[in-house]
């Protein structure tokens, strides 16, 4: 008998000699490693050199009461060790430190585990996330981190699944697809694990999904309970704990419109977390399906619950209680981003309060206990919205932000990208701020009369005509394109709701934040950098470069009485996909970097150089690069940029050979030769005809780019002196330089 056939036999003895004893279903023995459970995590402050969830504890502060690092050491902070990953684009993961192990998620739901001090990698776990689910990825095939429970490791993945590793081994315990994974599902969001169960939420609303939460046994992975965001379409029952509530409060809450075909959005893609004070969970909600207020539900109605926090009792997931940021959202303004949960003293009372930055511009200090709202006040340029009235808690909209409706362009700021997006904000009890990582970035949005829903091949459903995102572009377009990205680190008080002080970082999106007992705040930069501010007054006190974006939240972690730092590297996401202009290196693969006092490590440079334009001899007409211009940014730009910048992260398409082969080009597009690494063939979308359009528009931006690396070659080999009146640049370039004329009355108020 094989060695392997006798092990396999003596296993089936020993489980059935277990159920024959009466010991039930027999279980792998339980890890030693990662040993949290409902008390230790309620603990955690009495555990400052742990960050056993997301956040550091169920409050989810991304603060660190660690503070032998601090702003009169931090000069001495180095590089202790750093992991390096198999896999590139956005790495958007805070990593977990238990019991001397560190892990983390990377791009593509991979996991790796590293020993805290030596940086040894223990072990690493590929769920083989299918390559096509890229294609109903929004934003990057990101993930933004794990949990720990009883010895388990959980992560989910992009297409679907929630999966429970042995965090001793690596080994997967158990795997459960939580969507259908025939519709365009995915999962990028980080679950949380609290009493015996884990949950998780999912993403896709731009896509046409419905969303929900689901919460799951931590031993088993049986199901416990699941609430969808928004109605069943025909108003039926789902077998769920949302049932209830959204028969009878959400659905007469929504008209008739596309919202009945696509799911109507609303998935929980980021915010959910655990409230120990009240026993329930906190879910932030999504955009809805499409955008357009209009075309989704016919302008009527708040559309439940869309763009809202919601309670739900963590034992049963029943409604408890909702507060609606964005009623009729037109904007893609979720709610989805981090919440944190804390006490304030306001007005004389203390009060357990959730802290709440969205997309849509206002700060919110919501009461946790009943989901009535504090105060509110804007945090960022907002221009759809002149505030929020303190009697019914809604926003005072301004009438023209309703595009829809009366029928005119709107340039919006924010953005659909937000004034605050999926970025960790931080909280400090010592300065009593919230550290937010804020973006100013404006789009248009118009009314598309002819929009019909697209279900199933990977086709956005915004039910908008993207004003000034889509060409053709004319010079009022170029010129916004000046404003495109503005970032900064806003130090927030939240009971005057007022800022303290900020610091701007330029044309650049922002990155997630720490904050420590060190007096300091720890936040990265799109050209490598980890940068050290004063807590109190934003004072830069330390800089580090390095070789990748960082876009990730820091956390910090106490391993033999040396306190460190750690971070992901690896610059991606929607902002480094959708808006070009960014200075991240080319394509680098991920890492994960740990730093601590003394530390005098060397960190190798991985980054890889951007190759040639590539141009064929090929001519093309003028009205096939109109046609592939328009063709490209229907289908094209999501996932390879807008002016084809994507960093290197996807093809840059004018680098490529490809687009000047026919051939090669019509077996990619229309045939799908490359789909098993995410490339879908797109021959129901697109004809022969069609690709030769869109290889006319990529040449024509490829003789560009040629152009442009001719000049800076030339400038490079001319002596320093005064540049030339007149240089040939490119139509994204030129936007960059050229400034806003005026404000349109109206529009920035």
């Amino acid at each position: 008998m094989k060695t392997h056939e006798y092990v396999r036999r003596l296993a089936s003895v020993g489980l059935s000699l277990c159920f024959a004893l009466g010991l039930g279903r027999a279980e792998a023995a339980p890890s030693s490693h990662a040993r949290v459970d409902a008390q230790r995590l309620a603990a955690a402050h009495k555990e400052p050199g742990s960050w056993m969830t997301s956040g550091g504890s169920y409050y989810e502060t991304h603060y660190s009461a660690l503070d032998k690092i601090n702003v009169a050491n931090v000069s001495k902070l180095g590089l202790a060790w750093a992991g390096d990953f198999d896999t590139n684009r956005g790495q958007q993961a805070t990593p977990l430190f238990v019991d001397g192990v560190l892990y983390t998620s990377t791009s593509w739901s991979k996991v790796y585990a590293y020993d805290a001090a030596s940086g040894k990698e223990l072990w690493r776990y590929d769920p083989k996330v299918r390559p096509q689910a890229a294609q109903n990825a929004c934003c990057d095939v990101a993930n933004r981190g794990v949990a720990a429970w009883n010895g388990k490791i959980f992560v989910g993945t992009l297409d679907g699944r929630l999966v429970a590793l042995d965090a001793s081994t690596g080994q997967e315990v158990w795997s459960q697809v939580t969507v259908d994974q025939t519709k365009p599902y995915t999962i990028t969001g980080q679950p949380r694990a609290f009493k015996g169960k884990v949950i998780i939420g999912n993403a896709g609303a731009e896509f046409g999904v419905r969303g929900y939460v689901s919460a799951y046994d931590a031993e088993t992975g049986a199901l416990a309970w699941r609430f969808y965001l928004t109605p069943n379409p025909n108003n039926e029952p789902d077998g769920a704990a949302s049932d209830r509530i959204l028969r009878d409060v959400a659905y007469p809450t929504w008209g008739d419109g596309v919202w009945k075909q696509s799911g109507g959005g609303g998935t929980a893609w980021d915010a959910i977390l655990y409230d120990p004070d009240f026993d329930q969970i906190i879910v932030g909600g999504g955009n809805g399906t499409p955008w357009s207020w209009k075309t989704r539900s016919g302008a009527k109605g708040d559309d439940l619950f869309l763009g809202s926090v919601v309670a739900l009792d963590a034992n049963t997931g029943e409604y408890r209680w909702h507060y609606q940021e964005t009623p009729g959202d037109d904007w893609d303004y979720t709610s989805s981003q981090p919440i944190i949960l804390t006490e304030l003293v306001i007005d004389g009372a203390r009060r357990k309060v959730a802290l709440h930055a969205p997309k849509n511009g206002f700060f919110y200090v919501i009461d946790r206990q009943n989901g009535k709202l504090v105060s509110a006040e804007k945090f960022a340029m907002v221009n759809w919205a002149s505030g929020i009235d303190k009697a019914t808690g809604r926003p005072i909209v301004y009438p023209q932000a309703r595009y829809g409706i009366n029928g005119t362009d709107f340039l919006a700021t924010p953005g659909s990208t937000g004034a605050h997006n999926w970025h960790p904000m931080a909280f400090s009890p010592k300065t009593k701020l919230v550290y937010i990582p804020v973006q100013n970035i404006p789009y248009g949005y118009k009314d598309n009369p002819n929009y019909k829903y697209r279900s199933g091949d990977g086709a956005y459903n915004l039910g908008t005509g993207s004003a000034r995102n889509t060409p053709p572009f004319n010079e009022s377009d170029r010129r916004v394109g000046a404003l495109q990205t503005e970032g900064y680190l806003l130090a927030w008080d939240p009971v005057r709701q007022a800022e303290v002080w900020r610091v701007n970082h330029g044309a650049v999106s922002s990155a997630g934040v720490l904050a420590t007992a060190g007096d300091l705040v720890f936040q990265g930069a799109a050209d490598g950098r980890l940068v050290a501010y004063r807590a109190n007054d934003g004072q830069k006190v330390w800089s580090w470069q390095g070789f990748d974006g960082i876009v990730a939240g820091a956390m910090s972690y106490m391993m033999n009485g040396e306190q460190y730092i750690a971070v992901l590297s690896g610059y991606g996401g929607a902002n480094a996909i959708h808006v070009p202009f960014t200075s991240a290196k080319a394509a680098t693969n991920g890492r994960l970097l740990v730093f601590k006092l003394g530390g005098n490590a060397k960190l190798l440079d991985n980054s890889k150089p951007y190759g040639p334009a590539v141009v064929s001899a090929e001519s093309f007409t003028p009205a096939q690069v109109s046609l592939g211009e328009k063709l490209y940014y229907s289908n094209c730009a999501s996932c390879h940029g807008k002016g084809m910048n994507t960093n290197n992260m996807l093809p840059d398409l004018r680098r490529s050979s490809v687009p000047s082969n026919r051939e090669a080009f019509d077996a990619i597009v229309l045939k799908g030769i490359l789909e098993s690494r995410g490339m879908k063939g797109w021959a129901s979308t697109l004809s022969s005809d069609d690709t030769e359009a869109l290889r006319a528009y990529i040449q024509s931006t490829a003789r560009v780019l040629e152009a442009d690396l001719a000049v800076e070659k030339q400038a490079e080999r001319k002596p320093s002196g005064p540049a030339p009146a007149v240089q040939p640049v490119s139509q994204w370039q030129r936007s960059r330089t050229e400034a806003p004329a005026t404000n349109t009355p109206g529009i920035f108020p």
